[in-house]
């Protein structure tokens, strides 16, 4: 297999950045990681926040223990800052990704035509 396709197939699956790592361009790859990781983080540690309070509120006897009632709950949109951070944490880690494997697969492009004998 090509290095431009392991290293797309990296970005893709393991994490963004992995494939620039893979072909040793390791800011591009620190850039890309610590970008969705940030994003990551701040993705899941919100969510994380909305299920305990969910949660206190099912202990406080707020909310009865029905599914219905606590999907009602979680389908519930953020307002405010929370939900301006999400969505912005959300289109970096998207946009994280893409530019992982598309950049990833366009230097192992590079690479795999240089190490071609001949060229």
């Amino acid at each position: 297999m090509k290095k431009s396709m392991k290293a797309a197939l990296l970005s893709a699956f393991v994490f963004p950045g992995a494939g620039h790592f893979f072909l040793k361009k390791h800011l591009t790859g620190t850039v890309l990681a610590g970008s969705a990781f940030i994003s990551l983080y701040l993705v899941v540690s919100k969510t994380v926040e909305r299920a305990l309070q969910i949660f206190e509120k099912i202990q406080r006897g707020e909310v009865q223990p029905d599914i219905a009632a606590i999907t009602e709950l979680v389908t519930r949109q953020s307002t405010g800052t929370d939900a301006k951070l999400l969505n912005i944490a959300s289109a970096v880690l998207i946009i994280s990704l893409l530019v992982g494997i598309i950049d990833s697969y366009r230097v192992g492009r590079i690479q795999d035509k240089s190490d071609i004998p001949g060229s």
